[in-house]
């Protein structure tokens, strides 16, 4: 139970439903309030599919390039720790500007790379390789992570009119401090297996 809990933690973090409310809102803003809705349920099952063909596929991949358990967690805690700095500390040009919102999006950049973006399938194959025989755990955390986005999502108009865009990048920001935590205690995790080997 405490895996799952964990791991659903950690993937709405790097899902960052919070941090892509104003993204998804500036992409969506001159369709109309149902289509919004639709656009964004038909994106998010994309991800959805995408995201858990990595994590089938994932520990497959890691036994073609023979990588070891101890590498795997000490590079999913780099990668992690790098995402976290950036909501952190976010850029100027940084995803945003490479947005249209003249056009119905597919696919990209909603679906992709924001939502199911490199570094979560890069997690989703790092936690495939660590929970080998635990894979129904990380989908049942990766559908209560993807079900906790989509209503975020769904609900963007509501929460950026009650918090206002100030707090909403506050809260960006303390998860990317929870998200270095993480990150850490990963890192740390796969170098005291690799002293101990």
């Amino acid at each position: 139970m405490t895996e799952i809990i964990s791991t659903t933690i950690l993937l709405i973090l790097i899902m960052d439903p919070l941090g892509n409310l104003p993204i998804f809102m500036t992409v969506l803003k001159n369709l109309k309030a149902k289509r919004r809705k639709i656009i964004v349920i038909r994106e998010m099952i994309i991800a959805l599919i995408i995201m858990l063909l990595f994590l089938f596929i994932g520990e497959k991949i890691l036994i073609i390039l023979n990588l070891k358990t101890e590498t795997v967690s000490i590079s999913g805690g780099i990668i992690l720790f790098l995402i976290s700095i950036k909501m952190i500390f976010p850029s100027e040009d940084n995803k945003h500007s490479n947005l249209s919102s003249h056009e119905e999006p597919f696919l990209v950049p909603l679906a992709i790379p924001l939502i199911a973006g490199p570094s979560l399938l890069a997690t989703l194959m790092l936690l495939s390789h660590q929970y080998l025989n635990h894979i129904s755990y990380l989908v049942i955390s990766l559908l209560i992570a993807w079900c906790f986005t989509v209503i975020i999502l769904l609900l963007s108009g509501v929460f950026l009119k009650i918090f206002g865009k100030q707090s909403v990048n506050a809260l960006e920001r303390l998860m990317g401090l929870v998200l270095i935590m993480l990150s850490t205690q990963m890192f740390l995790d796969g170098m005291t297996s690799w002293f101990k080997n």
